[in-house]
């Protein structure tokens, strides 16, 4: 299921919320009801696994135009014989690591920044998502594309993570029945060009080698593209997909297969769509549901170790794209014993979801999470041994307090998530609107 997200991608989805509160505010006058915040994000990007996601309160919508879908015969096509990419599996050192800290430009800027709190460790990892509100956001047509690019080629050993929705309005609660005819119509190839597009945005920015971590948490409810309702046409989508983008020229694309933890709404291992067109395998794990422990994520159906030896026998190398805090609040226990997994199974990358309620940077409501992850991995660079790192103790853990060290913007107060309205209401309203995270509960 997908945590708490606040990311670019989801920017349409939360269209209808803002839009009551912003007219509350405009209503009282420039100051009603706002709350001077900084954003941040880790999106939707386009995200305590029970096993049935609840669904959440319905927020009221903004009313769009329909457009009526032309009558479209698609010739089938033969696959390309293309050469799959070769992933190394980690061998020793430190897996490459890094954080999602934002959606756009910001996030690039913040990289350098939890660098430093963390003692100048080597984050090698940038991690972002398009917004899957229409098909050009799904093509690349997003300019922050251009800042994560210049950071990926900064230098050689970077690696840049890219989260894919497989269908537009991809948090717009569509019901299952229409979801079903999207995954037959992908499957059947009307949807090649929108994702042929991306492949050459990227080739062009000089980024073929980016990660993509495509249609992810594929085996719960909330996104458009989710595998339920039909797992055939949803793995037949995936490989047309992965077909068309590998015969763009210059390409050396990486497809990363990440359901969320545990069974959830399907269990993901039906949707997995085979290993010719599967390059990782990766799990998005966060601290949930309230009272979980962290051996019963590893042992539950479908979570953590099942994870490791599906991938062990599909010769595939493991991820964490998204992981953190959330249902057991600031758990410093699931934050070291995360570590310390990730650090014994070696996945070829993992990025903490750095914001409120799950991050240990940019949120200040998990204190003591955010001593552990700075003592595990401040000063680290990728030609230590993570098995000789030492035990924090109380004399050698640094000063937790995660803020950073040089901050550009203001920090947002505690258990609240800023509303990105743009800069031309922002400034009409001398400020960003605040909402507070615990504003409706989900209960798992």
């Amino acid at each position: 299921m997908a945590a708490q997200h606040r990311r670019v991608r989801a920017r349409g989805t939360a269209v209808g919320v803002v839009a009551a509160f912003v007219s509350a505010a405009l209503a009282a006058g420039p100051a009603a009801g706002a709350v001077r915040a900084d954003d941040s994000a880790p999106a939707v990007p386009s995200p305590p696994r029970p096993t049935a996601a609840p669904t959440a309160p319905a927020a009221p919508s903004v009313p769009t135009p329909s457009v009526p879908t032309p009558s479209v015969t698609v010739p089938s096509i033969k696959p390309p014989s293309v050469t799959v990419p070769s992933v190394p599996v980690p061998g020793r050192g430190v897996p490459a690591f890094g954080a999602f800290l934002a959606s756009d430009g910001r996030g690039v800027a913040r990289m350098e920044q939890l660098s430093r709190w963390l003692g100048d460790a080597e984050l090698r990892v940038g991690h972002t998502y398009l917004p899957g509100n229409h098909w050009s956001d799904i093509e690349g047509d997003i300019g922050f594309l251009e800042s994560w690019a210049q950071w990926r080629n900064a230098r050689k050993d970077r690696m840049l993570v890219l989260n894919v929705p497989m269908q537009e309005r991809n948090e717009a609660g569509v019901s299952d029945d229409e979801v079903r005819r999207l995954l037959r119509r992908g499957a059947s190839g009307e949807f090649d060009h929108h994702f042929r597009a991306l492949a050459e945005r990227l080739v062009e920015l000089k980024v073929p080698d980016t990660v993509l971590v495509l249609g992810w948490e594929m085996n719960g409810v909330t996104y458009t593209h989710r595998c339920g309702p039909d797992p055939e046409s949803w793995k037949k989508y995936w490989n047309r997909i992965v077909t068309t983008m590998r015969a763009v020229p210059g390409q050396k694309f990486r497809f990363d297969f990440t359901p969320s933890r545990g069974r959830d709404a399907v269990p993901w291992t039906e949707c997995y769509p085979g290993d010719d067109t599967v390059d990782i395998i990766g799990m998005d794990s966060y601290d949930q549901p309230a009272g979980r422990s962290f051996d019963e994520q590893v042992s539950e159906p479908y979570g953590l170790q099942t994870h490791v030896d599906f991938a062990r026998a599909h010769g595939k190398p493991i991820s964490y794209p998204e992981w953190g805090l959330f249902r057991n609040g600031d758990n410093p226990e699931y934050m070291r014993r995360m570590l310390a997994w990730m650090d014994k199974h070696r996945p070829l990358y993992n990025t903490v979801t750095d914001y409120c309620p799950h991050g240990v940077w940019q949120c200040g409501a998990n204190p003591e999470s955010s001593r552990v992850y700075r003592s595990v991995l401040s000063g680290r660079t990728h030609d230590a041994d993570p098995q000789t790192t030492p035990e924090p103790t109380p004399e050698t853990t640094p000063d937790a307090t995660p803020v950073p060290a040089t901050p550009a913007e203001p920090t947002p107060p505690q258990n609240c998530s800023p509303l990105d309205l743009g800069p031309v209401v922002e400034h009409w309203l001398g400020g960003r609107l605040c909402l507070r995270i615990d504003w409706w509960s989900r209960t798992r």
